[in-house]
C-alpha cells in the first residue's frame, strides 16, 4: 500500500456518478479551446500548412523550453529557500518578509517587463544616472535575459506560496528527531524536509511552466521569440489562423509534456499528514550569526523584484503628475467585480475533479485531471477566440457578455485552482476518514467536515491565485468583454501600446494595492493556520 492509495480505491471502487458527471462536464469545457484549434488546423489551407516551417518551429520549441527552463530555476532557487526561512526559521520580520516576497504576483508580466526597461533599457533610469560619468550605453536587456527576468518576476511567488504552505503542513517530528540525533539543519533540510516537499514543488513548477508557454506580453516587449509569440504574431495579422492553430497544438503538446512529467514527480512524491493541525510544531531554527545575513538576502530580492518595479511606477506616476492622471475607480470597481467571481467559480468547478483524482486514483480520473490543465497552455487569444467561435454558434446570446467572460477567466485559470487543490488534498491521511465513517458519518459529511478542513489552506491558496491572476489577464478580457466594460488591465495595456507610461503608472499602482490583502492571506502565517485550526 502506497500512501494510503489502496486503501481509498478499495473504500470507493465506483465513484458516485454526480462526482464523474461534474468532473467530465469541466474537464469537457476545458477542451473547448483545445477542440477548436484542432478544427482550425484540420481546415487550415495548404499556404497556411506550409508557412510552418520544421526548422523554424523547432527553433521556436527550443527558445520556448529555454526559457520555461531558466524561469522554473529561479522560481526554485528563490521560492523555495524563501519559504524555509519565512516558515521554519527565526528569520526577523518574517511574516512581513512572507507578505514582500510574495507581492510581485500581483504585477503582470507586461509591467515587469516595461519596469525593466525603464530600468535597464536605453534611455531607462541607469543609463541616465551614468551618463554624467561618461557612460552612453548600459547592456541591452532586450531578449532571452530581459524575458527570463521579467517572468521570473511574476512567477517565483507561486512556489514560495505552495511551498509554504505545504511546510505548514508537514509534520515536523521527524526533523526534530534527526535534529536531536545531530543531524545538521542543512542535511535535514534535503534528506527529510525537501523529499516531503516534493509534490508541491512539482505542482508550483508546473504552474511557472504554464505561465510561461501562455506568456505573451513579456517576451513581446522584450523582443524574444516563442511559440506564444508566434501564434499572436500569426493571428493578429487575420489572415494566418491556420498556420497560429498548428503552432498552438504544439504548444499545448509542449504543455502535455510538462503535465506528465509533473504526474510522475508526484506520483513518486505523495505524501500527506496524519491529521489536521495535531501535526508537531516544527520550533523555528535558530539562524545565530546568520539571522540578519539571511534577512538582508531576503531584502535583495524583495528590492528587485518588489521595489525597483513599482518604484519605476512611481517615477512615471510623479513625471506625469502634471498631466492630471488619476486612476479610474470604476474600471477598479469592474476588475474586482469579475475577479471575485472568476475566482470562486473556478474554485467550485476545480474540486470535481481534484476529489475524483485523489478519491478514485484511476488511470480515467488521472486523464481528466492531466486535461483538465490544457487550457492553461492555449494562448489567451486563442481561447477567446475558441469562445467567440461557439458562443457565436448559440445565436449571439453569449457573445459580449460577463457570463462568457468569466467562463473565459475560469478555462483559463482552472489549473491554478486544480494544482493548489489536488496537492491539499495529497495531505490529508485515508485514516481520518476511516476514523469519521467509524464515528458513523456519510461519505458525503465527512467529506465536508473532515477533509474540506484538513485542505482548506491549499484550497483557499488556489482561489486566491485565479483572483490575483484574474486581475492582471488581459488578451481574453481585451476580446470578450463588453462593450464599454474596462478592466484595470485593458486600460493598463491601452496606455502601454502607445507609449503614455504616465497614465498606465497609476492603473498599474491601483492593480498593485487591490492585490496586497489578498496576497497577504496568501502568505501570512494565521492564513495558513486557519485551516489546520479548522
Amino acid at each position: 500500500m502506497r500512501n494510503g492509495a489502496a486503501v481509498v480505491t478499495k473504500r470507493g471502487r465506483r465513484p458516485p456518478l454526480a462526482l464523474v458527471v461534474a468532473a467530465t462536464t469541466v474537464t469537457a469545457a476545458a477542451l473547448l479551446p483545445l477542440a477548436y484549434l484542432v478544427w482550425r488546423a484540420v481546415t487550415a489551407t495548404a499556404e497556411e500548412r506550409s508557412s510552418v516551417t520544421l526548422d523554424a518551429t523547432l527553433d521556436l520549441v527550443w527558445h520556448t523550453g529555454l526559457l520555461v527552463v531558466g524561469v522554473i530555476v529561479i522560481g526554485l532557487l528563490l521560492g523555495v529557500p524563501l519559504a524555509w526561512l519565512v516558515v521554519r526559521t527565526d528569520l526577523p520580520f518574517r511574516r512581513l518578509v512572507g507578505v514582500a516576497v510574495a507581492l510581485p504576483l500581483v504585477i503582470p508580466s507586461y509591467v515587469a517587463a516595461l519596469a525593466l526597461l525603464g530600468a535597464f533599457g536605453p534611455r531607462g533610469l541607469l543609463q541616465q544616472s551614468l551618463e554624467p560619468f561618461g557612460v552612453e550605453r548600459v547592456p541591452d536587456i532586450y531578449g532571452y535575459e530581459g524575458a527570463l527576468l521579467a517572468l521570473a518576476v511574476s512567477t517565483y511567488p507561486y512556489v514560495f506560496l505552495l511551498t509554504a504552505a505545504a511546510l505548514r503542513g508537514v509534520d515536523g517530528s521527524a526533523e526534530e528527531a534527526a535534529r536531536s540525533l545531530g543531524s545538521r539543519p542543512l542535511r535535514v533540510f534535503f534528506r527529510i524536509t525537501l523529499p516531503s516537499l516534493r509534490a508541491s514543488l512539482a505542482a508550483s513548477s508546473l504552474l511557472v511552466a504554464l505561465y510561461v508557454l501562455a506568456d505573451f506580453g513579456a517576451v513581446s516587449l522584450m523582443q524574444y521569440p516563442t511559440l506564444t509569440s508566434s501564434v499572436y504574431l500569426r493571428y493578429e495579422s487575420f489572415l494566418d489562423r491556420g498556420s497560429a492553430a498548428i503552432i498552438a497544438l504544439i504548444l499545448v503538446a509542449f504543455a502535455g509534456v510538462l503535465v506528465w512529467l509533473e504526474g510522475r514527480v508526484r506520483l513518486r512524491g505523495a505524501g500527506h499528514r496524519s491529521t489536521p493541525g495535531t501535526g508537531r510544531r516544527v520550533v523555528p531554527q535558530a539562524l545565530g550569526r546568520w539571522r540578519w545575513p539571511a534577512f538582508c538576502a531576503c531584502a535583495g530580492v524583495v528590492g528587485l523584484f518588489l521595489v525597483l518595479p513599482v518604484g519605476v511606477l512611481l517615477w512615471w506616476t510623479i513625471d506625469a503628475a502634471a498631466a492630471d492622471t488619476t486612476p479610474s475607480l470604476g474600471t477598479a470597481a469592474n476588475t474586482l467585480l469579475v475577479a471575485v467571481v472568476a475566482a470562486v467559480v473556478t474554485t467550485l468547478a476545480a474540486l470535481p475533479v481534484a476529489t475524483l483524482a485523489w478519491r478514485y486514483p484511476r488511470r480515467g480520473s488521472a486523464i481528466l485531471m492531466r486535461l483538465s490543465y490544457v487550457p492553461n497552455a492555449v494562448p489567451g487569444i486563442a481561447l477567446a477566440l475558441a469562445l467567440v467561435f461557439f458562443g457565436a454558434r448559440f445565436g449571439g446570446i453569449l457573445y459580449q457578455t460577463l457570463g462568457l467572460l468569466v467562463l473565459a477567466y475560469v478555462l483559463r485559470f482552472l489549473p491554478q485552482a486544480l494544482a493548489p487543490s489536488r496537492s491539499a488534498l495529497d495531505g490529508v491521511s485515508p485514516r481520518l476518514e476511516d476514523a469519521a465513517r467509524g464515528l458513523g458519518l456519510g461519505r458525503r459529511r465527512t467529506f465536508i467536515r473532515v477533509v474540506i478542513p484538513v485542505a482548506r489552506p491549499g484550497i483557499l491558496t488556489g482561489t486566491a491565485l485565479v483572483f490575483l491572476l484574474t486581475l492582471k489577464e488581459l488578451p481574453a478580457t481585451l476580446l470578450l468583454r463588453p462593450t464599454g466594460f474596462e478592466t484595470l488591465a485593458t486600460e493598463i495595456w491601452a496606455d502601454t501600446v502607445i507609449g503614455d507610461y504616465g497614465s498606465a503608472a497609476p492603473n498599474a499602482l491601483l492593480l498593485i494595492a487591490i492585490a496586497v490583502p489578498f496576497v497577504y492571506l496568501l502568505s501570512a502565517k494565521r492564513a495558513w493556520e486557519l485551516g489546520a485550526a479548522g
